[in-house]
């Protein structure tokens, strides 16, 4: 299983990205999928999450209104776009798979926020 997460980089407070999150060795419309972020010295957190189909979506409280996760099912990738970034969003994003029995994980991609 392979999950590329890519869209990260460098942008202003009150900029946007977006970042995608391709997988392949899984069937992917089976699995929920997250986004996840760790800022230097802090500890992994929950940022957004979809289920199989993209009917359920759920979001930090940090992020709401700000980003949203989407998935494309038949592109095997699934996204998340940040929209009023701030600095304090600065972080190596991470997407995840869940299934029932286990999850994994893919590389981080550099969200860099500067004011």
């Amino acid at each position: 299983v392979q999950l590329q997460a890519s869209g990260g980089g460098s942008v202003q407070a009150g900029g946007s990205l977006r970042l995608s999150c391709a997988a392949s060795g899984l069937t992917f419309s089976d699995w929920s999928m997250g986004w996840f972020r760790q800022a230097p010295g802090k500890e992994r957190e929950f940022v957004a999450a979809i289920s199989w189909s993209g009917g359920s979506t759920y979001y930090a409280d940090s992020v709401k209104g700000r980003f949203a996760i989407s998935r494309d099912n038949a592109k095997n990738t699934v996204y998340l776009q940040m929209n009023s970034l701030k600095p304090e969003d600065t972080a190596v994003y991470y997407c995840k798979a869940e299934g029932r029995f286990r999850s994994f994980w893919g590389q981080g991609t550099q969200v860099t926020v500067s004011s």
